[in-house]
């Protein structure tokens, strides 16, 4: 197990490093100890790509570790946007990333990010609601994402 992105004792009281657990994250084994959540045994692992943003599939990783930071949501087997700071990992535990197409780390809808500068905040509500019933033109052509 990788551990220099681990902080020295006395600190991480909450985990015991003398009690291994395996775990996968999109399909690679990972180690972490008893304790740790998702994001601090991924981090430990030099993982710090959690998942993608939902609008331009931007690349999202812990920030705060508060146990409700939106950038490390991630996908249990039967359970979506689990904040992976404040999930505890137990063994043989099979955590996904969310929100991309093709790989995490490869995303084939990363592009759209470049469009971000022409879609400001609100940029749905404000450009495709006039005139009045032009969104059911538009709505389909939006939600249809090419793959």
């Amino acid at each position: 197990m990788t551990s220099h992105n681990r902080l020295p004792m006395p600190s991480g009281l909450y985990i015991n490093r003398d009690k291994p657990l395996s775990f996968t994250f999109e399909g690679q084994i990972y180690q972490g100890v008893e304790g740790d959540t998702i994001a601090s045994a991924l981090i430990a692992n030099d993982q710090w790509l959690m998942s993608r943003s939902f609008k331009y599939h931007r690349p999202r990783g812990p920030l705060t570790m508060a146990g409700q930071d939106a950038n490390t949501l991630v996908q249990l087997k039967n359970e979506p946007n689990v904040l992976a700071d404040k999930q505890v990992i137990s063994n043989r535990l099979e955590v996904l990333g969310q929100n991309y197409n093709g790989s995490l780390e490869k995303d084939k809808d990363a592009k759209l990010g470049y469009a971000g500068r022409f879609m400001p905040v609100g940029f749905y509500y404000r450009a495709f609601y006039k005139p009045l019933g032009v969104w059911d033109k538009w709505e389909p052509l939006i939600r249809k994402k090419p793959a």
